[in-house]
């Protein structure tokens, strides 16, 4: 993978490529391309690149020349993979990297026929390591290293440029992220996607208050590659590293939004991008999932890849949540739907050597096997970690939450063996890992056989709370149904539930074990259509909440909705292999209003405050120690609260929606709050068919909005 500087790669040589476009090919040989090739490329060009470089390749107002003396020049001698990744990572100039890697190599066929290069019966390839071996046609001299060329053919000949003071780089002073930093995070960074190992979410920043949040202004924004964004960003030393859709990283100057370096990966052919949730640093390294099931580990002050390991087939699995790193571990999981089911994986923060995999699905003769029905382990799935863990430096325990399954038949119908049970272990639990061997300490099975898609998989924050009169480190987390588990952190011992009034499936919950009673007009039994609430894309979904350790309260984003589950047809197979698919619809009493911020004190398991609005909630919460709450939401509106009383203090309308979580950050002695937009994910689809007077963007964007005080 190469690690782009956007401005040095702008369009086919407006100005000098960095370094690493300069590398000598291993071996030489003459390239070769067909003439079929090079008449698709002509296609190509003229449908996409003579608007710029011209229809006769020399005589556009926009782009260099890529024919003739000034085009030969600056390329001759070099291997023609470093020309082939600048068009991929460059071209078209609107979406680069967008066309396939066989339409690469017909254009690249057709520019070495009009430098001279006859076609041959063999192929012009497409894979790099074979391109590295081809070198352009001529000898390349020093001249044509530093000759800089722009567009129509560059600078004039005998110009020289002023000078011009060169701005010091935040990369300089950039320092490693070690334990410590993790266990209590610097009040003006933002180090991991929820601020700290305890998942809450929560900003102790205070210049930003309920007096002055309604100054807020647009500090900077800046267009991030296309596409679905949920990435929370990163905050170091001054330092925004935040993740973009077809697998992209930007380190941006935090105060004023300058790129400092571009990270972007190319896709195996046949794998489409996915959208990734959240990003890692510790030491000198951030780590990021990949859409092909990899993980990378690049440089933080360069963006180069350090080391690159896959981790799963990408043709079954892909990452959602990303990394979490603790204990020299990083820690990683995949989501998708294949026998066996999901897993963790454990690599070697230091050099990505795999140390451990932990099954999120109960393997055969383990424990937990007996709760599956009695299906062999070839017909059990699911398992997905949707999230990043949560991670206790006490205990040393990591903290994470399998999914559900979708292939729910295996356990809709009990078998009547003795000792069998449908349960389906590690379905919709929490399991503590010792993140050193993988080894898993405890588990909690929050919802056992789930046949609604109700995943309890979301994050899991770590607070202390009185228990029985006793101080008590818990593990927090709530499903889609909206209620609220707490356990005891070092035992996974059952504490406490808060139904937060969303759901109409559970009846009751044992106070002792926190078994909860199903109501039976509700189980879908594969004949008749069942009515409950809320709807599988979740009354609380994925979409992080905050939590204030000052004052207990816990800030939720919800989303007011309910389904219909209609049993397929003959012939016809459903979301559910059950034979089931869901239908959204209101919820009975609604009265058009379908989002909600619950504002909930988990000491007095209390709810303080409820916000309700016309559009469904798209976005994480923020709470921050200036008492301000922050969210967005499906109709692009980012909103600031007062934490106490729920009253909109401030609101912005952003270019697209927002589907991440804000965070806020200091630079140079300042507070800054920030946003990634980005329409596409799963949250802002299901739920726009409530409100079709909101309409999505008309097309997809992503980009990343900054605002301060005045």
């Amino acid at each position: 993978m190469k690690t782009l500087s956007m401005a040095a790669l702008s369009v086919l040589g407006f100005l000098i490529e960095p370094a690493w476009l300069w590398a000598a090919a291993p071996a030489q040989s003459a390239p070769t391309f067909t003439s079929v090739q090079s008449s698709n490329g002509q296609s190509a060009y003229a449908r996409l690149c003579a608007r710029c470089h011209g229809s006769n390749l020399d005589d556009g107002e926009f782009g260099p020349p890529l024919r003739g003396t000034v085009f030969v020049a600056r390329w001759r001698g070099r291997s023609l993979a470093e020309l082939d990744s600048l068009l991929k990572n460059t071209m078209p100039p609107d979406s680069p990297g967008s066309l396939s890697d066989r339409t690469y190599a017909d254009l690249m066929a057709f520019l070495l026929s009009q430098v001279g290069v006859s076609a041959t019966d063999a192929e012009l390839p497409s894979e790099s390591a074979t391109l590295a071996m081809m070198l352009f046609p001529g000898a390349l001299s020093e001249v044509d290293q530093r000759r800089a060329l722009g567009p129509s053919g560059g600078l004039a000949p005998g110009t020289v440029l002023p000078s011009w003071p060169a701005k010091p780089s935040l990369l300089d002073t950039l320092t490693a992220v070690t334990d410590a930093m993790l266990q209590s995070p610097p009040q003006e960074d933002w180090l991991i996607w929820r601020q700290s190992f305890n998942d809450a979410g929560f900003s102790p920043l205070a210049q930003i208050g309920k007096q002055n949040v309604g100054t807020l202004r647009l500090a900077w924004a800046l267009a991030l590659p296309a596409g679905p964004n949920e990435a929370t960003p990163l905050v170091h030393d001054g330092v925004v590293f935040v993740h973009s859709y077809n697998d992209h990283v930007l380190a941006l100057d935090a105060a004023t939004g300058d790129e400092l370096w571009h990270y972007a990966r190319r896709l195996p052919n046949g794998i489409g991008p996915s959208v990734q949730r959240n990003i890692a640093l510790y030491g000198d390294m951030l780590y990021l999932g990949t859409s092909d099931a990899h993980v990378v580990a690049l440089n933080a002050k360069s963006g180069r890849v350090v080391w690159d390991q896959p981790i799963a087939d990408p043709s079954m699995w892909r990452v959602s949540g990303g990394p979490l790193v603790a204990s020299g571990k990083v820690m990683q999981g995949v989501v998708g739907r294949a026998p066996g089911g999901g897993f963790i994986v454990g690599l070697d923060a230091a050099t990505g050597g795999e140390s451990w995999r932990f099954h999120s699905i109960a393997q055969s003769g383990q424990a937990g096997d007996r709760s599956w029905n009695g299906a062999p382990l070839d017909q059990r799935s699911g398992g997905s970690v949707w999230t990043a863990g949560s991670y206790d430096p006490q205990l040393r325990l990591a903290f994470f939450g399998p999914a559900q399954t979708y292939d729910t038949a295996v356990l809709q119908h009990p078998t009547q063996q003795l000792g069998i049970s449908n349960d389906g272990l590690y379905l919709d639990s929490t399991v503590a890992l010792d993140p050193a061997t993988g080894r898993m300490a405890w588990y909690f099975q929050h919802l056992p056989n789930d046949q609604w898609d109700y995943d309890w998989a979301f994050e899991r924050q770590i607070l202390q709370l009185p228990i029985g009169g006793k101080l008590t480190k818990l593990v927090v987390t709530a499903g889609k149904l909206g209620i609220y588990d707490a356990l005891d952190a070092a035992s996974g011992k059952y504490a406490f539930s808060i139904d937060l009034g969303i759901q109409d499936l559970i009846t009751s919950i044992n106070p002792k074990t926190g078994a909860k009673t199903i109501d039976p007009v509700r189980y879908p039994d594969g004949i008749r259509r069942v009515s409950v609430c809320p709807h599988a894309g979740g009354g609380r979904s994925w979409l992080p909440g905050s939590y204030n350790p000052r004052t207990h309260i816990v800030y939720l984003p919800m989303v007011e909705s309910c389904m219909d589950m209609l049993p397929m047809q003959k012939g016809e197979h459903g979301s559910l292999s059950s034979g089931y698919r869901w239908a959204l619809r209101p919820r009975p009493d609604t009265d058009g209003k379908y989002g909600r911020i619950q504002a909930v004190n988990l000491a007095t398991r209390e709810t303080v405050w409820v916000a309700r609005q016309r559009a469904p909630q798209s976005s994480g919460v923020l709470d921050t120690a200036g008492g301000v709450l922050f969210a967005g939401a499906l109709d692009r509106w980012f909103s600031a609260y007062d934490d106490a009383s729920g009253e909109l203090l401030w609101r912005q309308r952003l270019s697209d929606v927002p589907s991440s979580a804000p965070i806020s950050f200091a630079a140079h002695g300042k507070q800054y709050v920030a946003m990634v937009v980005g329409y596409g994910g799963a949250q802002a689809m299901t739920f726009s068919n409530l409100v079709p007077e909101i309409s999505p963007p008309p097309a997809r964007s992503s980009s990343i909005w900054v605002f301060e005080l005045p």
